[in-house]
Parts: structure tokens; sequence; C-alpha cells
């Protein structure tokens, strides 16, 4: 499975020289890892983020639906090209026997299909995005 692209935050104007540190249960660091993760950010710079935004009183960080969207299609797209390859082994074995196996031409229809409509979709979210 393929993880969100990780992005580093723009360096401070300012250094940050005070540390803040706090405990939490394995199940409140794995909520935090993974709204982190759902951010592209590393756990310090989420609770960072998170506690500034409590602190100012102001909405938290929040996932951007429009790049949660590309990162579920581009999954998706990964996952029809996987499928792609197993279709590729079939035309190989119908290469080495001569038969066709079963519904393979109506297979490959689909899977191309598939995947130029995810591409599609995947390219209009990306042009969202900018």
């Amino acid at each position: 499975m393929v993880g969100p692209v990780r992005r580093r935050r723009e360096r401070q104007g300012v250094a940050r020289s005070r540390v803040v540190k706090f405990v939490l249960t394995e199940d409140e660091h794995a909520d935090v890892q993974a709204a982190a993760q759902r951010l592209g950010l590393a756990r310090g710079a989420y609770a960072a983020l998170a506690v500034l935004a409590a602190a100012r009183e102001v909405d938290p960080p929040m996932p951007d639906p429009l790049r949660e969207a590309l990162i579920v299609l581009m999954r998706a797209g990964n996952q029809v090209r996987r499928i792609g390859v197993n279709l590729n082994q079939a035309v190989a074995a119908l290469n080495a026997t001569g038969e066709v196996a079963g519904d393979l031409v109506p297979y490959a229809a689909a899977c191309v299909r598939t995947v130029r409509r995810l591409d599609g979709i995947a390219e209009a979210v990306r042009k969202q995005l900018r």
C-alpha cells in the first residue's frame, strides 16, 4: 500500500527554541500518528500545529479532501495496473499455448477502460489542487 506523500513544513521565520513534552497512551499515540499521516506530516509537526490551533482558538489542521481523493485514486490506479500485470501473464500463456483462456479479451478491455477512467479522474483532481 502506498502512503501519502510526505512533505516537510515550511521553515519558520524564527527558530523554535521551546520544547513542550506530553505523554500519550498507545491509542492516543495511534490517533495522532494517523492524523499526521493524513496530512503528510511528522507526528511532532502535526502535534505542534494542533496545539497551536487549540491555543489560538482556531480550527485545527485538516486534510484537504481533494488531496485525499487524489491519493485514493492513485492507489486505485496502481491496483488496476497490477491487474494489468496478471493480464500480461495471461497473454504470455496464450502466446505459449495458442489457446484463449475464458474471458481474456473482455477482461483486457475492461482493464484498459478502468485505467483510463481512473487516470482521467486523477488528472481532474490534480488540476483542482493547483
